[in-house]
């Protein structure tokens, strides 16, 4: 009898699972970075030239004497003081601009034209946010944000303008705040380097610093409550405070 054998083949298939992750980042459009760009620009007629939230002060009284100082004076400015303060105040005007909520819109402006620590620094937030509103509405007319500024009348900050204006304009809200921190950041970096005084390439030196602060000045305001908001930087409201009685001076504030 014949015997037939029959092999059993053990096929084993491997099976690799491939997984295609898409990140998704929003990104700023062409239109709304050239009208950020554009308000962030030195030539844009708001006057912040004008002002040194206090700089002179220190700079007079050898507080401010070098570069480092300059870093420290824009850092305590950033982390402890007005930037602190106006980053929250630019997030909450863009967020209630962006949902319609005049009412919180209103109260912004109200606590923007509260807080400030000193004459000078109130002349200063006020006197650039009247002259951004007016300019701003010139050339990237919108009739909220015109609403807006009819109802408070030179009261309204720069920040707490800044915020409605980019919102109003489709500007993201982290570009906004970055960028109007950087600026504010910068300016004062110019006024170090005109009255210190110090070479253009230590200002860039120094701005190039400021980067990590800047960053992080932008990411607190992202998360600020304004019921809990504060500042801690006491000596730069004395110097501002000193400032106005100073003899001899190139700037308003």
């Amino acid at each position: 009898m014949a015997s037939t054998t029959t092999a059993r083949r053990n096929t084993t298939t491997t099976i690799t699972a491939i997984t295609t992750i898409t990140t998704t980042t929003a990104t700023t459009s062409t239109e709304a970075l050239y009208r950020l760009l554009t308000w962030l620009s030195p030539a844009y007629p708001v006057g912040a030239y004008t002002y040194s939230h206090g700089l002179e002060a220190a700079v007079e009284a050898g507080a401010v004497a070098n570069r480092k100082d300059l870093i420290r004076y824009v850092t305590t400015a950033l982390r402890d003081g007005t930037g602190r303060v106006d980053g929250a105040l630019l997030a909450a005007a863009h967020r209630a601009m962006v949902v319609g909520d005049d009412a919180a819109l209103d109260t912004v402006a109200e606590l923007g034209a509260a807080w400030r620590g000193t004459a000078e620094t109130a002349l200063e937030a006020e006197g650039q946010g009247t002259a951004f509103l007016s300019v701003t509405l010139a050339a990237w007319h919108d009739e909220r944000l015109a609403g807006f500024a009819a109802r408070h009348p030179r009261r309204i900050v720069h920040a707490v303008a800044f915020g409605a204006a980019a919102a109003a304009q489709g500007l993201p809200l982290r570009d906004a705040a970055f960028g109007y921190l950087s600026a504010f950041a910068a300016n004062l970096v110019s006024v170090g380097v005109r009255l210190v005084p110090l070479g253009q390439t230590d200002g860039q030196v120094a701005t190039a610093a400021l980067l990590p602060v800047v960053t992080a000045a932008a990411e607190a305001a992202l998360v600020a409550d304004l019921d809990r908001l504060g500042t801690a930087s006491p000596a730069l409201d004395l110097f501002s405070i000193r400032h106005e009685t100073q003899y001899t001076r190139l700037f308003r504030s």
